[in-house]
């Protein structure tokens, strides 16, 4: 006889605890870490470690509702990249165009309108 296991029918669903996405626990673990390393010895450190973790927790809950999967990941990762990546060193200075385009009509390798 074989055996038999079940299997989930939506495989591609998110992975979520308690509604968060793994990452986003990971954010609020390390900043509730941090918080309680630099107010360890504070009277009132419960409130100054998980008051401020809360908050950040509701903003995710609030902020992610309805979006994409690790949106905030991708939303940080585009306003941090540059606004144009470029493929060879030349082309930083428009010196790849020069060197293509000699011997060759002009307006096929312009990438600005013709003025």
């Amino acid at each position: 006889m074989l055996e038999q296991s079940q299997v989930y029918k939506c495989l591609e669903k998110k992975t979520l605890i308690l509604g968060f996405e793994l990452p986003d626990l990971f954010t609020l673990s390390l900043l509730l870490c941090v918080l309680n390393f630099i107010f360890a010895t504070a009277e009132l450190k419960f409130f100054f470690t998980f008051g401020p973790t809360a908050l950040l927790g509701l903003l995710l809950r609030l902020m992610k509702t309805g979006k994409a999967e690790n949106y905030l990941l991708h939303w940080v990762r585009y306003h941090i990249s540059p606004g144009i990546f470029k493929a060879f060193p030349l082309a930083e200075k428009n010196e790849f165009l020069k060197i293509k385009n000699k011997g060759v009509p002009r307006a096929r390798f312009r990438f600005e309108p013709e003025t």
